[in-house]
């Protein structure tokens, strides 16, 4: 039985997407759907894809458009449009969940909130002694020791983010301040999403559109962000970051000055 949708934002890294589909084979709940939504990879990635659906345990649906540029929010509506679960959650295609990822989000949801989690950061060296093999077999969680090393010693940061615990005393006090929403680790009511009418596609670069834009609109509804940090973990793979323009954040300006939660840039245009 599907009780959520996983949304992946994808694009060509083929590597990467397998490590984290390698995670999601260790989830402690097993019903849920994986949407890829791919903004634009080439057909040989497609056509592997395709043959790497058949490998899971879970479904798996492909959501493809021609590559025009980065158009994440396209995709990322074109995906939830195809979603069959009245919950969703989204990760990106270079983070690879804890083993209790979807229970954490699925648990903890109630109505009228967005849960959002945060994520590990890890070096290039960790990312590179990765592979999915190691991933299936939890490698990430019996050695974050490791991680823990490597963030005092070398390039990971962030790694404090990567402790999970199910102490009710902890996470009270780690989850009392309110967070903004991460674009590769929040989830919601579907429902919710499109009172919205989903993402803004007029944001055609990384950052702001796919996170901050969203939190905006929803509020603007009532709904509440709640943090799901030491709950809902992930484990970012190394890469070079893309462009933050200024055009992103000119274009959100406009939006909180114009303060209208359903965009006419989203899933429905009239």
């Amino acid at each position: 039985m599907i009780k959520s949708s996983v949304i992946i934002s994808f694009y060509k890294n083929l590597k990467y997407l397998q490590m984290v589909l390698a995670g999601f084979e260790r989830q402690n709940n097993k019903e849920f759907e994986i949407i890829i939504a791919d903004d634009g990879s080439p057909f040989e990635v497609v056509a592997e894809i395709e043959k790497m659906s058949a490998l899971h345990s879970f479904p798996i649906l492909h959501v493809w458009h021609p590559d025009k540029g980065f158009r994440k929010n396209k995709i990322l509506n074109k995906a939830i449009v195809a979603s069959r679960s009245p919950y969703l959650i989204f990760i990106d295609g270079d983070c690879v969940p804890h083993s209790k990822f979807v229970s954490g989000h699925v648990n903890n949801a109630v109505e009228y909130t967005t849960l959002t989690g945060r994520r590990v950061n890890l070096s290039q060296k960790l990312t590179e002694k990765l592979s999915p093999v190691k991933i299936r077999i939890g490698w990430l969680e019996h050695h974050f020791s490791r991680v823990v090393l490597d963030g005092l010693f070398g390039d990971s940061f962030d790694v404090e983010k990567g402790f999970y615990t199910e102490n009710e005393t902890i996470l009270k006090y780690f989850n009392k301040k309110k967070r903004g929403i991460v674009g590769c680790n929040f989830s919601l009511h579907k429902k919710d999403i499109l009172k919205i009418n989903g993402f803004d596609e007029r944001y055609e670069a990384a950052s702001v559109g796919e996170d901050s834009d969203i939190q905006f609109r929803l509020e603007l509804l009532g709904i509440e962000i709640r943090s799901l940090n030491h709950i809902a973990v992930q484990y970012h793979l190394d890469h070079k970051l893309q462009l933050r323009p200024q055009e992103n954040l000119d274009l959100f300006s406009q939006v909180k000055k114009d303060a209208l939660a359903f965009t006419k840039f989203g899933i429905e245009r009239t």
